[in-house]
């Protein structure tokens, strides 16, 4: 069995403040809140520092992304080096001219930028307008970020990061209604999975819908963790963002930490919220050992998987 020591993971449920100033100083604060109930390694919302622009087309939204590292990255860095605490930092990047991603900054407990995972599924759907503002995650990358893994040693696409506490996996949002990214990520050996999101309902679906997507978007990430045999954090953004001739979004907040079995471990309602649990390596050998999925896998049947349809 293994005896590396157990973790202690945070993850931060909240909406935004008045202006990206002061929802970066109200962050800092819960950041070091989180910490002083002992959390090593803690993850923030999907796009955390800014109202969740894309119910609209507007390009003056634009101007919101800032590159990775930037300003707002270096003073989390600075956080992480203070308080000994690994950060996933979720933001909008400027990655280039005309070049836009949903990103997630990996920041190891000595400040050092680890690297940067990109959203690989973007969404277009009604109010969730991602795919203008958003280009999707590449595949590899002629660039190995310290400390990152993916698949064939390469960069890029879903990789994992060997912090100080943990190895751990990012994906976002989207990301967490298919399988392949959890398995890809699990496989190359990450003990957590996290979703950082920012899910909600349309006020007129809700009354008809809203129970059922909480319940399914809940369920897909237990799954996940059941599948594969690691820990899933999933940290949504929570509270009514209106935006004029749309109607607005509720995000439902409904945050959670789930163990290899698919068990809660902390569980939040619709509240700003921050969840802390202690996850022990020990529960994934243990885990696979009576559920080994991973082994049972038939790896020579799986061709079919990489078409988009397969029938007549």
């Amino acid at each position: 069995m293994t005896t590396r020591p157990p973790f202690t993971v945070a993850i931060i449920q909240d909406g935004v403040e008045s202006t990206a100033d002061a929802t970066l100083a109200a962050t800092e604060e819960r950041i070091r809140a989180a910490h002083s109930k002992g959390a090593q390694v803690i993850c923030l919302k999907e796009l955390f520092n800014a109202p969740y622009f894309c119910k609209t087309l507007d390009a003056a939204n634009f101007d919101i992304a800032e590159p990775v590292p930037g300003p707002t990255v270096a003073r989390l860095q600075a956080v992480a080096k203070e308080l000994a605490v690994v950060l996933v930092v979720p933001i909008y990047e400027r990655q280039g001219p005309g070049v836009y991603r949903n990103s997630a900054a990996v920041i190891d407990a000595d400040g050092e930028l680890l690297g940067v995972y990109r959203k690989m599924h973007i969404p277009h759907d009604p109010l969730f307008e991602e795919k203008y503002y958003f280009a999707p995650g590449e595949s590899t990358s002629s660039v190995q970020p310290k400390g990152a893994r993916g698949p064939d040693g390469e960069a890029g696409g879903f990789m994992v990061w060997k912090t100080r506490y943990a190895t751990i996996g990012v994906l976002i949002c989207r990301d967490q209604w298919y399988p392949e990214g959890a398995r890809i990520t699990s496989l190359l050996g990450a003990d957590i999975l996290f979703y950082p999101t920012a899910i909600g309902w349309h006020p007129a679906e809700k009354a008809e819908w809203g129970a059922a997507q909480v319940d399914a978007w809940r369920t897909a990430q237990r799954a996940h963790a059941i599948a594969n045999g690691v820990f899933v954090a999933s940290p949504n953004r929570t509270g009514f963002e209106a935006k004029a001739g749309t109607g607005g979004i509720e995000f439902f907040g409904h945050s959670m930490i789930v163990d290899p079995y698919g068990r809660y471990m902390a569980q939040a309602e619709t509240g700003e919220a921050t969840l802390v649990a202690t996850c022990d390596p020990a529960l994934i050998e243990y885990t696979r050992r009576n559920w080994p999925f991973l082994r049972d896998r038939r790896v020579d049947a799986y061709g079919p998987i990489l078409n988009r349809w397969i029938g007549s």
